[in-house]
């Protein structure tokens, strides 16, 4: 037998949301030849990654070689630390060069604004506690 629900399913990215408002209505029908399974086998190839072929032996040589230049620059940037620290502040340089700082008016209205926040956040949880102490007060007396 093949069970079928009347709840419809939305996909969304990859997440199913289901309508489970008309959940108790699953009918039973038979399965036909129609709702069989298809099953697939897998195969004992794996992908790999493709590689160049190299045919002739300069071709294998110069393959070698720049292995052996990529093995020792790796070395090289792991055993100097100094480099690695370098590196970091001259990408810090480069991306501080690409930053728009604002003139003098945006940082003074951007700087009047907090302000304004802070001074009417602060008289808000001050008024909130003057409150608060009244009633404890009164429920207190």
């Amino acid at each position: 037998m093949h069970f079928t629900t009347s709840y419809r399913t939305v996909g969304i990215d990859s997440l199913q949301v289901a309508d489970f408002l008309n959940w108790e209505k699953t009918v039973a029908k038979p399965s036909s030849s129609k709702d069989s399974v298809t099953r697939v086998k897998a195969t004992g190839s794996k992908k790999t990654k493709s590689t160049k072929s190299v045919s002739s032996p300069k071709e294998v040589a110069s393959v070698a070689v720049a292995k052996k230049q990529k093995k020792e620059k790796i070395q090289k940037t792991r055993r100097n630390p100094l480099a690695a620290i370098l590196g970091y502040f001259k990408g810090a340089w480069f991306e501080l060069r690409q930053v728009r700082w604002p003139n003098r008016k945006a940082t003074w209205s951007l700087t009047g604004a907090v302000l304004a926040f802070a001074v009417f956040f602060i008289v808000f949880i001050s008024l909130l506690d003057a409150l608060f102490k009244y009633i404890f007060e009164l429920i207190l007396q």
